[in-house]
């Protein structure tokens, strides 16, 4: 039976793509001298946060995740950060290929929050790979991809903020139940503002100002979905 490994060569922000995407670059080696048809992978990945040090300005903006440094010895477990299939084209002994990950901004999901919270250095990752290879000189057979083939790669945090920065430049993201984006964009109609950001501004600098509780946003768009403006 063909045994294969696989290893990590780069990653790169693919700026062409209509979301946010990374473009890992493969290198897969395949032992002896029978042509490999084709590989069918399952790629997942995952973040290994205990394989690297953090400053105090990071373990801040990790709390949320892992709680205060003193109990990480525990919590520091590995984050989900995506799974997505691959098909490798034909070659014999070893080829490379683009691993496309596409990615989110959104900050409710564990692995952003984790990145987001990171100012340098490399992120710790984990490739695990597993599928199904037709082989074979003469016709083809077909072979398993064991769940055990595996790559470690240290991604910069760099080409995970010039990915950010590419679709969402000096910008943040928030997301909010649907009742309260329906109660925003009622009052963006109302007041004819020309954007999102114009509306937030019109409520921080005092849209329901005649309310005590809306000198906190949070609690100004929260009261929006219950409340019209006067």
């Amino acid at each position: 039976m063909t045994e294969f490994s696989f290893s990590c060569t780069g990653v790169r922000a693919d700026r062409f793509a209509a979301g946010p995407t990374l473009v890992f670059r493969l290198h897969v080696t395949a032992s002896g001298d029978t042509p490999v048809h084709a590989l069918a992978l399952r790629c997942q990945i995952r973040i290994e946060p205990a394989r690297r040090g953090y400053d105090d300005g990071e373990a801040d903006a990790l709390k949320d995740l892992f709680g205060e440094r003193s109990r990480w010895g525990g919590t520091l477990n590995p984050v989900q950060f995506a799974q997505v299939p691959l098909m490798v084209s034909g070659f014999t002994g070893e080829t490379e290929a683009d691993l496309v990950v596409p990615c989110t901004y959104d900050l409710d999901i564990a692995a952003t929050r984790y990145l987001a919270a990171l100012t340098d250095g490399e992120v710790p990752l984990l490739m695990l790979f597993s599928g199904t290879a037709f082989t074979g000189a003469g016709g083809f057979r077909v072979e398993p991809v064991p769940w055990d083939r595996e790559a470690a790669f240290r991604m910069p945090v760099a080409t995970w903020r010039e990915m950010v920065e590419q679709h969402f430049p000096g910008c943040g993201w928030i997301r909010l139940p649907r009742d309260t984006m329906d109660a925003l964009l009622a009052y963006r109609s109302r007041h004819a503002l020309p954007s999102w950001e114009a509306t937030v501004e019109a409520l921080l600098d005092g849209g329901a100002a005649d309310r005590p509780e809306s000198r906190d946003p949070l609690r100004a768009l929260t009261a929006l979905t219950v409340r019209t403006d006067p």
